[in-house]
């Protein structure tokens, strides 16, 4: 039975789940004696991802939430719910909110949080949408599920109803109930990574190999005189004083620039890998790229491939939890992606002097866009002094007397 098929048979019946990484136990043991044991957790000591978790939370805690719905065909802006300003309170606004739960969702897979508040308007399931949503620690929270059905939430012990938690999931497989972590699939690649870097400190440290050698070149010495003969050079070294020993003694060190160029190759591709899962270019996040510099015409065409290729679906799929979960149909949720799509400013000013001039803009709309109000009437008079007042071609002939 293969690995697949043994997580598939443990949902035939209701199980606890404490974390994502769990679901892929049988595929491999995360824990080894000897090496790096990669968690949630362990991972963010890798600085790839901990560049690649803080660079899509960012992004995404700072777009504008807005609130929509459609009247005759057109998208019309309707009030925000308060649970979309600070849904965690008065303590935890949006921008805290939505940044927690993307480095959750990004590393875990899986953001939970309890609802303790319930707002008055009733939501498809007959409650009150949720009005406040306090976010929990992963390591607080296990699910029971019976195939691909959630029956219960297990908060620090206690138990908990589906509806009285907010779960937002993604890297969902087909027949489970949770996210899968990116952690667990980056685990062997993280895992070497992380060894690259313990394998480094003992070698540097003299843990992982010999930093010398002391060989006998009389005659071959058995396990008790090899051992008597490294403590007395230990004991000597480790002091700084001499070691004394006779014609039949030879030290020499052991070069390390082979197992050095290693080392930093591995953590080279450790970089770029860990990048690759987790959604980031890797010179998004300062990662060497085997093709050298990568250049684009615009920091817009960078801004706008990273939001296409990597960022978009995301984005998407916390619109559609948002809407379904926090304002009552037929409204919905709209993260604002242009905050991403920043542009130079002679840029930004060509734009919109062409979407003026294709009047698919308005100029108070324009003003709006910089965050301006609309001209007042001294203002436009400064235009007339500056440029001359607006000339009128006449459209047909003057009198009789004009010439032709």
């Amino acid at each position: 039975m293969t690995w697949w098929s043994k997580v598939r048979t443990a949902f035939t019946r209701e199980a606890q789940l404490t974390s994502p990484e769990e679901l892929l136990a049988a595929q491999r043991a995360l824990r080894t004696q000897s090496g790096v044991a990669v968690t949630r957790d362990t991972a963010l000591r890798h600085s790839a991802v901990w560049a690649c978790l803080r660079l899509r939370a960012d992004l995404v805690s700072t777009m504008p939430v807005d609130v929509y719905r459609r009247v005759n065909g057109i998208q019309v802006q309707v009030p925000t719910p308060p649970v979309l300003v600070t849904p965690g309170g008065e303590t935890v606004g949006i921008q805290e909110w939505l940044y927690s739960t993307q480095v959750d969702l990004d590393r875990a897979g899986n953001a939970f949080g309890l609802i303790t508040e319930r707002s008055g308007v009733v939501g498809p399931d007959g409650r009150g949408l949720p009005g406040r949503i306090e976010l929990l620690s992963l390591g607080d929270v296990a699910v029971r599920a019976k195939g691909a059905q959630i029956t219960k939430y297990v908060v620090a012990g206690k138990e908990h109803d589906p509806w009285d938690v907010w779960h937002e999931k993604q890297f969902t497989v087909a027949g489970l109930p949770m996210g899968l972590s990116p952690v667990a699939y980056a685990a062997w690649s993280i895992e070497e990574s992380l060894n690259a870097q313990k394998f480094a400190r003992e070698w540097f440290g003299g843990g992982a190999v010999p930093l010398a050698e002391l060989k006998n070149t009389a005659k071959t010495i058995n396990k008790a005189e090899a051992k008597i003969a490294k403590d007395n050079f230990r004991a000597a070294v480790q002091t700084g004083d001499l070691f004394v020993h006779g014609v039949d003694w030879e030290y020499k060190p052991i070069q390390a620039v082979a197992q050095q160029s290693a080392f930093i190759e591995a953590r080279e591709f450790g970089l770029t890998d860990i990048a690759r899962f987790f959604g980031c270019p890797a010179d998004m996040i300062d990662a060497a790229v085997s093709t050298g510099s990568i250049t684009y015409a615009s920091i817009t065409q960078r801004n706008l491939q990273f939001l296409i290729m990597n960022l978009g679906p995301a984005v998407s799929r916390r619109e559609t939890a948002l809407s379904r979960g926090l304002t009552p149909g037929p409204r919905y949720v709209k993260l604002n992606r242009s905050a991403l799509l920043a542009m130079d400013p002679e840029a930004r000013a060509r734009t919109i002097q062409t979407r003026i001039a294709s009047r698919t803009l308005a100029p108070s709309e324009a003003r709006a866009l910089e965050d301006l109000p609309p001209f007042t009437p001294e203002q436009l008079a400064e235009f007339d002094v500056l440029f001359g007042a607006p000339r009128i071609q006449p459209t047909t002939a003057t009198s009789s007397g004009a010439a032709s």
